[in-house]
């Protein structure tokens, strides 16, 4: 099978794997992201499962980097508060998104996706009486 181009969303340009340190630089905890090869004038990247060269998610810029984490840090309280496992907290987002389990994670969000995730995320944490907060 012919190994597929990573390709950036942004300038369409070719992702290339690189030590984290390359972004982090001594912040840097070990790691390997794919980075826009235009970086830094495309300030695209996305992290790699540690030992694998297989991307958390897709390529994405400083906005949508934020926004990603901002969803997390909503939707991570779902199943650290116990209204549902992590597992069924995933499967919520399936059921709520009409998204397939492969779908169904943050790193591959748009914008649009990470907004209607914090919505709903927001409305069940208060439906359950827990007040609204960005950490876990």
């Amino acid at each position: 099978m012919k190994k597929q181009t990573i390709r950036c969303p942004y300038c369409g340009s070719p992702a290339i794997l690189k030590d984290a340190s390359y972004i982090y630089g001594h912040h840097s905890s070990g790691g390997r992201v794919y980075v826009c090869s235009r970086f830094p004038a495309c300030d695209s990247y996305v992290g790699v499962h540690q030992g694998t060269s297989l991307p958390k998610g897709s390529l994405a810029n400083r906005t949508l980097r934020k926004k990603r984490i901002q969803a997390h840090q909503i939707f991570d309280q779902l199943w650290r508060k116990g209204i549902f496992s992590r597992e069924e907290a995933y499967r919520w987002i399936g059921d709520k998104f009409c998204l397939q389990t492969r779908q169904a994670h943050i790193g591959n969000f748009s914008d649009y996706m990470c907004d209607q995730l914090i919505q709903e995320a927001s409305k069940v944490l208060q439906n359950n009486l827990i007040p609204l907060g960005m950490a876990g």
